[in-house]
């Protein structure tokens, strides 16, 4: 059995996080297509399917390659982390696994409802995201400059660790 790739298919040179087996389909430059999303990083979104069905969370990271969000303390999964020197111990560590975009809907805390997303321009002519249901605009700036925050926090402690 063989499944010959059309010509304008090339298989992409940089994907990540995908098994060896599995293929993208590449725009020329070989640079693989990338999804649009319904969520950003720092939403706050409640998991509509899967064994974590229910449960609330926030985004703290996002891959557009196959459309998958990591959510905080959500889809936990074990991973065993060897030594790495003589004098260190290897240990069992919790890390929050990959949940698909399609699983995840955004959540509104004040009105504890959640709704799809929808798009519209404000007045001074940005696009924004609002919640269909309550009508609760998402994309405003404090929310972007809280989630820029907390990031440059993280890096200057990862910094400071090391």
């Amino acid at each position: 059995f063989h499944v010959q790739i059309k010509s304008t298919e090339k298989p992409c040179l940089v994907v990540m996080r995908l098994k060896r087996w599995e293929r993208k389909k590449c725009k020329p430059n070989s640079l693989p297509i990338l999804q649009k999303m319904h969520v950003k990083i720092g939403d706050t979104v409640k998991v509509i399917s899967g064994h974590e069905k229910g449960k609330i969370g926030e985004i703290i990271k996002i891959f557009k390659h196959n459309s998958s969000v990591i959510v905080k303390d959500l889809n936990l999964k074990t991973k065993h982390v060897k030594k790495k020197e003589e004098e260190e111990q290897g240990q069992i560590i919790k890390i929050e696994g990959p949940i698909h975009s399609s699983n995840v809907m955004l959540y509104s805390k004040e009105q504890n409802v959640a709704s799809r997303v929808g798009y519209k321009i404000v007045e001074d002519g940005t696009k924004v995201r609002y919640l269909l249901k309550t009508g609760e605009i998402i994309d405003s700036a404090d929310n972007w400059k809280r989630v820029i925050k907390e990031r440059s926090k993280k890096i200057e402690e990862a910094v400071a660790a090391s």
